[in-house]
């Protein structure tokens, strides 16, 4: 197995620097909040009675996570729309809000013009593009911001930039110390897993260690729900690996019925449960019960605590975490987790067709 203490190794199969990227987090949440002060937005904005963010992939993560944090203060209904069109419930009443890091992500741009078909108030947040362009000539607001990445690692844009829209527009409090603690918490975590810690004290080289040669299957709930679902996108981006994800309580009433068949898959698959201190206190009395129905079916489980006070530094101190675990992970597998080369020939061949 590949040595994770070796910086030789980094430099060898990470040469567009995903881990610069990784590390940058804090610093991006921070350009991202100063980037949104700034920003106008029409007042009758106010106005309306729910909220559609357009997106696919690492732009679209943003509207879920901002969903889990929102979802206990924001009384309007936030929904993250993946798909070319548009639910019927959007009408001149919705905010419709396209995320896409590029641009040009061929279906938020056809779910942005479906919305404004229905009349809908319109936001784009993008680096440039087709979107950019077409929010420039339909004179709605544009967020533009800049940063040199794959999508997936412009997340503290695609949150961030979110949650100071909405917090503008009065659906949810004021989340500045709720990120300044987040970033504070990334930062003090970087000293425990970054690359310069040695595997016998960093848990996240410990946790890819484990993962190698095996299927991730992330369970997370309440606001780790969705961090579960980053935590399986970036094993599928950043590793190259097949992975899962689930949420409680769920999983309870369908996928623990699954631990039994086929037994050889047990050896094979690695849970992560990702818990945290405001979890529900039932959900808590359901992860160790589910640990328990795992363990006597042969499976493996580790458990990863968020760390924090906040739900905003809970979330991306997980995420964090994770994003370092996959990268690990794609050094175990000596492949660079930059390229999407599926990806791109999937879109070629969508171009074709």
């Amino acid at each position: 197995m590949i040595d994770l203490d070796n910086r030789t190794i980094f430099c060898k199969t990470d040469p567009a620097d995903m881990l610069g990227r990784i590390a940058e987090l804090p610093q991006q949440c921070r350009d991202a909040w100063a980037n949104v002060q700034s920003f106008e937005l029409p007042p009758e904005y106010r106005q309306v009675n729910k909220i559609v963010v357009l997106g696919m992939g690492g732009s679209a993560i943003g509207g879920d996570l901002l969903r889990s944090l929102a979802g206990p203060e924001c009384a309007l209904p936030i929904v993250t729309n993946r798909d070319y069109t548009v639910p019927a419930f959007v009408n001149a009443e919705t905010l419709a809000i396209a995320s896409s890091y590029s641009g040009n992500t061929e279906e938020t741009l056809a779910a942005f013009e479906e919305a404004r078909q229905r009349g809908a108030a319109l936001l784009a947040v993008t680096t440039d593009g087709k979107l950019a362009q077409r929010a420039r000539e339909l004179r709605v607001p544009l967020l533009t911001f800049c940063y040199q990445s794959q999508p997936r690692a412009a997340l503290g844009y695609s949150i961030v930039s979110l949650i100071g829209v909405v917090q503008k527009l009065g659906f949810i409090g004021d989340k500045s110390d709720d990120l300044e603690e987040a970033i504070a918490v990334m930062e003090a975590l970087q000293k425990e897993i970054g690359e310069t810690v040695p595997v016998t004290a960093n848990p996240a080289k410990r946790l890819a260690k484990r993962l190698y040669g095996h299927l991730p299957v992330i369970y997370g709930s309440g606001y780790l729900a969705e961090v579960a679902h980053r935590w399986k996108t970036q094993f599928n981006e950043n590793s190259k690996a097949w992975s899962f994800f689930e949420q409680l309580p769920e999983l309870n009433h369908n996928a623990v019925l699954g631990y039994q068949f086929p037994q050889e898959l047990a050896e094979r698959i690695l849970v992560v449960m990702l818990i945290s201190s405001l979890d529900h206190p039932r959900h808590k009395v359901r992860f160790q019960v589910t640990q328990e129905i795992l363990t006597r079916q042969g499976g493996a489980c580790e458990t990863i605590e968020a760390r924090g006070e906040s739900p905003l530094a809970q979330m991306l101190s997980a995420i964090h975490f994770g994003d370092y675990v996959s990268f690990y992970l794609a050094l175990l597998y000596e492949i660079d987790p930059t390229p999407v080369k599926a990806i791109d020939y999937l879109k070629e061949r969508l171009a074709q067709l």
